[in-house]
């Protein structure tokens, strides 16, 4: 793949011509766009000693939608030319049938470069991303002889798409990404616990290898191995849960900010259908989606449909006042397209989908939420979990969390998991904190196949009366 810029219009097709096809294609449509894309990602995996994994990836292709009313027709091809565009819209035309829709007015509002438009991996050879993996394994095994095993990546991509409209708009962005991840395991007296830290953005990669970045990345997965390895037994039962600010929003965002999303409502599937203006939440809870936060991992400059992004509140003082919207579903549903219809690539037809969910920060002081909690468990770190959109229901799994006791933190504890739905968690929220704190960047999130980079928020929170599955008697 060249380093030259992504110029399809140059390089592959000629504009006008391109242009006519898509009218054709969308001659009695609702909607529709001709969505291209060049992408290539690279990963190195430094693991127990040694590099095991050096993998590069590079593609290109288009995809080809038009939309009429809930039909959409989409194809999409590796070829970018003339001749498969045609193909392609042969097909997308049984979709729009005899036609008789109009076309929807393009969208509006000024797009705003949210990050750099560079090769996140530039500047940064192969040979010094391998030395560097190399010495964060030498530093973490320095830091501690409990250290038995390190694994470190090093992960950067940058996706360039066009999105040509019907009416002639043509949208272009090129979206960087890098990152850094560590793993450390730790073993004493036979027992082995691991840690986990990690991190980037729409940034390059020279600001993550900084010795500065990537130390504390290896000091935290240790200290959160350390921790885990004093841990004892999570206690079972109902009990309030305090969860601390940042990567703890992953319950935010699985349990309620998937039923916020467009499509989910307007088929009727979310627990918060046709609840618009209604109260959903305890007071004092705004719950925001902002694709606009320069360098955050799930920004856009321009959604895959070619709106631009918004701050879109979805509860505002516990009311819900909206949802994330994609151009379908928004003109199905009479509201506004919010800047949410995103895709995987151009293989797949966009969607409603989050980009950064966090929760605004009360005016709590954290130690008093925790000093606050009775009986129950303190949150700090999240790994996998599961949530039913139609009821949201969720279970997570802890990665970090301790017992807390008349308001005193104590042992940390393992196995922990919470067990509850979303809609009910939302209004037994009892104390919000003023300590707000994003993700460190490490969020993707899945949809009908479909993965994309997200973002999470959230200051700290006590929940009232969670159901807490462990292993403890």
């Amino acid at each position: 793949m060249s380093d030259a810029a992504f110029s399809p219009f140059e390089s592959h097709l000629d504009r006008d011509r391109t242009l006519a096809v898509l009218q054709g294609a969308l001659a009695g449509a609702d909607d529709g766009e001709l969505f291209l894309e060049r992408s290539r990602a690279e990963t190195l995996v430094f693991d127990d000693g040694r590099l095991r994994t050096a993998s590069y990836d590079a593609e290109q292709g288009f995809g080809l939608r038009a939309v009429r009313g809930e039909v959409t027709g989409y194809a999409h091809s590796t070829e970018i030319d003339e001749a498969a565009l045609r193909k392609a819209a042969e097909t997308v035309r049984l979709a729009v049938g005899d036609g008789g829709g109009t076309l929807a007015l393009p969208p509006h509002g000024a797009i705003t470069p949210l990050y750099a438009p560079i090769d996140p991996a530039a500047g940064v050879s192969f040979a010094a991303r391998v030395a560097l993996l190399r010495e964060i394994d030498a530093f973490a095994r320095d830091l501690d002889p409990r250290v038995v095993q390190v694994s470190a990546s090093i992960s950067t991509s940058v996706q360039e798409v066009a999105i040509l409209r019907p009416e002639g708009g043509l949208s272009t962005d090129i979206r960087p990404m890098a990152r850094i991840n560590v793993s450390v395991i730790v073993e004493s007296n036979s027992r082995r616990e691991s840690g986990n830290a990690g991190g980037g953005g729409r940034v390059a990669l020279d600001g993550l290898i900084a010795p500065e970045h990537w130390q504390a990345q290896v000091r935290e997965a240790l200290r959160i191995a350390l921790v885990n390895l004093r841990s004892v037994p999570a206690p079972a039962g109902v009990m309030d849960v305090v969860l601390g600010p940042g990567w703890p929003g992953i319950l935010l965002h699985e349990a309620v900010g998937h039923g916020l999303e467009g499509d989910f409502n307007r088929k009727g599937h979310s627990a918060f259908a046709g609840l618009l203006g209604s109260r959903v939440a305890a007071p004092g809870v705004t719950v925001i989606d902002d694709g606009t936060i320069p360098d955050r991992r799930g920004s856009i400059s321009v959604d895959d449909e070619g709106t631009a992004p918004a701050r879109n509140v979805l509860i505002e003082d516990g009311i819900l006042v909206g949802y994330m919207q994609d151009r379908q579903n928004a003109r199905l549903m009479g509201v506004e397209p919010t800047g949410n219809g995103r895709r995987q690539s151009y293989a797949h037809a966009p969607m409603p989908r989050m980009t950064n969910t966090f929760m605004l920060p009360g005016t709590d002081d954290p130690a008093a939420i925790l000093s606050g909690l009775d009986d129950g468990i303190y949150a700090v770190g999240f790994g996998g979990g599961q949530v039913d959109i139609t009821n949201g229901k969720f279970v997570f799994s802890c990665t970090e969390a301790y017992r807390v006791k008349n308001g005193q933190v104590g042992d940390p504890i393992r196995g922990a998991t919470l067990i509850g739905d979303g809609a009910t968690a939302l209004q037994q929220i009892r104390a919000i904190g003023n300590d707000l704190a994003l993700d460190p960047g490490i969020g993707n999130c899945g949809k009908q196949g479909q993965w994309v980079p997200v973002g999470v928020g959230l200051p700290s929170l006590m929940i009232g009366g969670l159901t807490v599955g462990g292993s403890a008697a």
